[in-house]
């Protein structure tokens, strides 16, 4: 990660206030912010939004530090062309968390103010009572929609074979 060196106090302001001072300057304003922060031009076709979110994001990794090599890696070659599948498969190669429930492990989640708790077992997911083969219709009980069971309670991309203990 590369860092900024570290001022006094007083001599600049936050972070946050200058972030904030990038909603307030028009486009001709974070052209010039563009200029002095890259040392050049920005792309006359970039509008006001990506200019501030750009200059913002700067600003972020110049004083908390950058993305990591591997990750810039990772875009890089995403970014290079390269089909969506290309895209899915470096990205699930790519520091993908590989959890796994084991029996006993208790899921919780709050939905309309109302706590739910799904205990794993060995059948697959029990709550209320029942055991239920998938937390997706676990979440379906709880809401009345489509959800996907993984995601509503709070486990990524992860799809239900993967859930199995």
């Amino acid at each position: 990660m590369r860092r900024k060196k570290p001022t006094r106090r007083g001599q600049q302001p936050s972070l946050e206030v200058e972030i904030a001072h990038l909603r307030d300057l028009d486009l001709k304003g974070l052209r010039t912010r563009w200029k002095g922060a890259f040392r050049g031009y920005p792309p006359d076709h970039l509008p006001r939004h990506l200019l501030a979110g750009i200059l913002a994001y700067r600003m972020q990794a110049e004083a908390h530090g950058d993305l990591d090599a591997a990750t810039i890696r990772l875009l890089k070659q995403i970014g290079s062309g390269g089909a969506n599948i290309d895209a899915i498969r470096l990205t699930a190669n790519h520091e993908q968390r590989r959890t796994s429930l084991k029996s006993g492990t208790i899921l919780m989640r709050e939905w309309n103010s109302q706590p739910h708790r799904v205990m794993v077992v060995d059948a697959g997911f029990a709550w209320n009572g029942k055991i239920y083969d998938s937390l997706s219709k676990i979440a379906f009980a709880i809401t009345g929609t489509k959800w996907n069971g993984p995601r509503f309670f709070g486990l990524r991309d992860k799809s239900t074979a993967e859930v199995k203990s």
